[in-house]
């Protein structure tokens, strides 16, 4: 297998001349590259290395509680001391401050050299946005410094049985109990459950304080042990057999009146748990995009090096010099180019501020279009590959198996796109994204009437959509259409801004294909 490298300068690119982070106040683009470079050798020394004998190893039960496979909890060990969990944790909690953006960077690295841990690790900067957001200082100065340091974890636990997308049917009970609360109830799906790599585990917890459907939803946090040290009432029934992410322990967890305290007002549960979602919904698009650009290093590394068939000239050559490989390696390529930028204009957007409804547009387009951004890559190296890409000495087919789950979680991508063209197409947020697409219209030289052309088509679509009785059954099709005038605009954005990046040939074919532009573009090369 090839090993992991970090694609930092695509990464740094994206952020620096596609996305626009350099509007933002506090980014720095030079301590970005630092904490990448940083991030980059550490992922690729210790998290990658791990990645394919925890795949094949995964997680066990033992006496109630979960093992990780072995070198896990050393390299989670490394990851604390470096002060990574703390990176965008506010410095008065013992982190180091940095945003969304900055974030972005580390998050893609990590998915991309091993998912499974990161599964596990990632919750935590949307556990310490929603406590900064809806606790009382005292929960803040209690769990938060828990959190920046490694010493927690945290969870999210939703789903239940017979509560998946439909969370007015969670059953997961709270009563009062003296100054806190009880919890009892069954939570399936639960990432990193448990684990034996930190010390302490804050479960985030959406349990029913009341009989009035979401309204009677509420938020707890409950730690897995008391403040006595003492474990707290939760227990692992069972982890779940998973087709991937075999190193990530998905847990059902039973809690039996579990110890707890209310996090926000009783009965706002769904509103600061959304607070987590929507971190979560972003970092999986980065999932996608990290799944796609590792597929394209394995595929792209083996066809220069595989020879098969003959050229033009008879002589032998590589198998990327054949029109079918270099389709499918350019597809890839651009998968990844255009997800990631995806993902990057989004966060950039939530980190402003100053354009909120254009950035509720956006998170699920991100989340669709770079899960299956995702999926369609890793199908495509192993193609590449041919039967060594069916093999799992290569990793395309852990590739394969670890990125089909982010079109699943973080809610499916059919539920994303009925809310598209249900709750958002209609409204301010629907107008904010068809502001944005006329002002790349007016802004950008190349690809312009592709640009103009893809924006009457999306404004007639919206149009339909609207005059029409059931928007639903247009939900796909109108994510396709609108994802597609998006990274439109994207790649012409890319092709402008090719000579920013190290390998601007590269940029700019791949731009003219995706534009459709043929020899146009050669003219600002």
């Amino acid at each position: 297998m090839k090993p992991f490298s970090a694609p930092l300068d695509d990464i740094l690119f994206s952020l620096n001349h596609v996305a626009g982070a350099c509007s933002l106040a506090n980014w720095d683009g030079d301590l970005a590259f630092e904490i990448g470079q940083h991030f980059a050798s550490f992922a690729e020394e210790q998290l990658a290395p791990l990645n394919e004998p925890g795949d094949r190893l995964g997680c066990r039960l033992e006496g109630g509680r979960v093992r990780m496979p072995e070198g896990f909890t050393d390299a989670y060990k490394a990851y604390a001391e470096q002060g990574w969990p703390g990176l965008t944790v506010p410095e008065e909690f013992g982190g180091q401050g940095q945003d969304g953006t900055v974030l972005a960077v580390t998050s893609e690295i990590f998915s991309g050299a091993n998912h499974s841990l990161q599964m596990v690790t990632g919750l935590v900067p949307g556990a310490v946005s929603t406590l900064l957001s809806f606790g009382t200082a005292g929960q803040q100065a209690r769990f938060v410094p828990a959190l920046a340091s490694g010493e927690a974890l945290a969870t999210m636990c939703l789903t239940e049985p017979e509560a998946g997308s439909d969370l007015g049917r969670i059953r997961c009970k709270a009563v009062p109990s003296g100054s806190g609360w009880r919890l009892t109830g069954e939570k399936i799906f639960i990432s990193g459950g448990d684990q034996n790599m930190s010390e302490r585990i804050h479960h985030l917890v959406l349990a029913r304080t009341s009989d009035d459907g979401v309204k009677g939803l509420s938020l707890f946090m409950s730690p897995c042990t008391r403040a006595d040290g003492s474990r707290n009432g939760i227990s692992v029934t069972r982890i779940e057999e998973k087709m991937g992410l075999h190193a990530s322990p998905t847990c059902q967890l039973a809690f039996d009146g579990a110890e707890a305290e209310l996090i926000g007002e009783a009965g706002a549960g769904l509103q600061a748990m959304f607070t987590v979602m929507n971190h979560a919904r972003v970092d999986v698009a980065l999932q996608g995009v990290a799944h796609a650009a590792r597929a394209f290093d394995i595929a792209s590394t083996y066809a220069a090096e595989r020879v098969q068939g003959r050229g033009p000239d008879g002589k032998s050559v590589t198998i990327d010099r054949h029109a079918d490989v270099r389709r499918m390696l350019d597809e890839t390529d651009t998968l990844a180019l255009a997800g990631r930028a995806v993902a990057h204009l989004t966060l950039v957007a939530i980190e402003t501020g100053d354009t909120p409804d254009l950035a509720e547009f956006l998170k699920p387009v991100a989340k669709v279009y770079c899960s299956e951004a995702g999926m369609r890559a890793a199908e495509l190296g192993m193609q590449v590959l041919g039967g060594y890409g069916y093999l799992r000495e290569y990793g395309l087919e852990q590739i394969y198996r670890d990125a089909r789950i982010t079109a699943i979680y973080e809610g499916a991508n059919g539920i994303h796109e009925k809310a598209l063209v249900t709750r958002l197409l209609s409204g301010p947020a629907g107008d904010a994204f068809e502001s944005f697409l006329l002002e790349e219209c007016t802004a950008r030289q190349i690809g312009r009437q592709v640009l103009e052309d893809s924006l009457e088509t999306w404004r007639g679509a919206r149009e339909r959509i609207a005059a029409g009785s059931d928007p639903g059954s247009q939900a796909h099709a109108f994510m396709q259409l609108t994802s597609g005038a998006l990274v439109s605009c994207l790649w012409a954005r890319m092709a402008e801004a090719a000579d920013c990046h190290p390998d601007p040939l590269r940029i700019r074919g791949l731009a003219d294909r995706a534009l459709g532009l043929g020899d146009v573009q050669s003219s600002f090369g």
